[in-house]
């Protein structure tokens, strides 16, 4: 099943993606589940299909990121074995943290908005996760249980302010600078996440490509480090880092400019799309 968040005549709201359709969740439902979170919460994923409107054109709607107001974006640092060694480093004992705002993140086609302060704007396409069940201390065995789904994520980085200090967040917190989408799909039909692909391509060049398997860090072990420090909640997602080729890594390097359009693709997902704009 693959399930978006969109907006629709000035308001916000959710449904079922099926052949380019989108199907509404109807009135009732939305009244006692606001939003896909919420959904996820109360364990009411399966319950959606049976709860839906009419279909309309997914060209009628916006695209939102799937979750719209998660309690955390939780993302990981030199993940791909490729990227690590491109970047001059060795695999290290534990995974390299660090978080992103909601504030940052876009949906499918919305325009990414490169910062008046530098021209230094990186691309990383991802595969993320969304935590369907609550859990801490979560055995890395059990972490594929607590997944609610996956969607494609655009982990952008304004480069030059990420290497101000040794944190990563002024970076990658600039607003719009980040997308997620263009739907959640559930993992059932992803299985296990390590037989996807991903791809990034720039203006339709491909720039990055690599399977999810080069991960040094797994999921599961992502999701059994990170529930060792924190409850992880219905809803948060989790960005499991890029492969090799992302531009700073180019000679010379390759930033993102405004007129640019960036397509992240994950086999069994599908393709999150953004245009580059400046900051006005």
């Amino acid at each position: 099943m693959r399930c978006a968040s969109f907006a629709i005549d000035d308001r916000e709201s959710y449904g079922i993606v099926e052949r380019g359709m989108i199907r509404e969740a109807d009135e009732a439902f939305r009244t006692q589940y606001p939003d896909l979170r919420s959904v996820l919460a109360a364990d009411q994923l399966d319950a959606l299909a049976g709860a839906t409107e009419a279909p309309v054109p997914l060209s009628r709607v916006c695209l939102l990121p799937p979750i719209l107001h998660p309690d955390k974006i939780i993302c990981v640092g030199q993940n791909y074995l490729a990227h690590i060694r491109e970047m001059g480093n060795e695999p290290g004992a534990y995974p390299a943290i660090f978080t992103r705002y909601a504030s940052s993140m876009c949906g499918h086609e919305m325009p990414l908005v490169r910062p008046k302060v530098s021209e230094k704007y990186d691309f990383e396409g991802e595969l993320a996760l969304v935590i369907g069940r609550a859990g801490r201390e979560i055995p890395a065995e059990k972490a594929l249980d607590h997944i609610a789904g996956y969607t494609c994520f655009m982990d952008g980085s304004i480069r030059d302010y990420q290497r101000h200090t040794a944190q990563f967040w002024p970076g990658k917190n600039f607003v719009a600078t980040g997308a997620m989408g263009p739907w959640l799909v559930t993992s059932e039909e992803i299985g296990d996440p390590a037989g996807q692909h991903l791809t990034t391509r720039l203006n339709g060049t491909e720039v990055q490509s690599s399977p999810v398997s080069d991960l040094a860090a797994t999921v599961p072990e992502i999701i059994a480090y990170l529930s060792t420090v924190t409850e992880l909640l219905p809803g948060d997602v989790i960005a499991t880092g890029t492969p090799g080729g992302v531009g700073a890594a180019r000679k010379p390097p390759l930033w993102l400019k405004p007129g640019d359009t960036l397509d992240v693709e994950i086999s069994g997902i599908g393709t999150l799309s953004n245009p580059i704009h400046a900051e006005a």
